[in-house]
């Protein structure tokens, strides 16, 4: 069992200097927390992987393909594999969980 806390992965994060922390890899799927502070540019590009978002904290709007929709927390948000997508019109600081699958390249 792994066992994570996202006060201690969001200051893990913030000590990195990034807005993506992947804190775990297996062979089927990771798992990274994004942050995008109110007002960000979401620079993502399509991946090669399909992506579950779960919005734990904040209020944006995210664009996925030719639909867009408002989020907050407890959303939860699927993306295909190779599908254009950003969140963007960050109103309140964006924390979200990712879980890849296959695991992010």
């Amino acid at each position: 069992m792994k066992v994570f806390r996202l006060d201690e992965l969001e200051a893990e994060r913030a000590a990195n200097e990034g807005a993506y922390l992947q804190f775990l890899r297996e062979q089927n799927m990771s798992v990274g927390l994004y942050a995008l502070d109110a007002g960000d540019q979401d620079p993502q590009k399509p991946h090669n992987q399909d992506e579950v978002y779960f919005v734990v904290s904040g209020r944006a709007a995210i664009t996925v393909g030719l639909e867009t929709t408002q989020v907050a927390r407890g959303s939860v948000i699927y993306v295909p594999a190779g599908v254009a997508h950003k969140f963007h019109h960050i109103t309140e600081d964006l924390r979200v969980l990712v879980v890849f699958s296959p695991p992010e390249s």
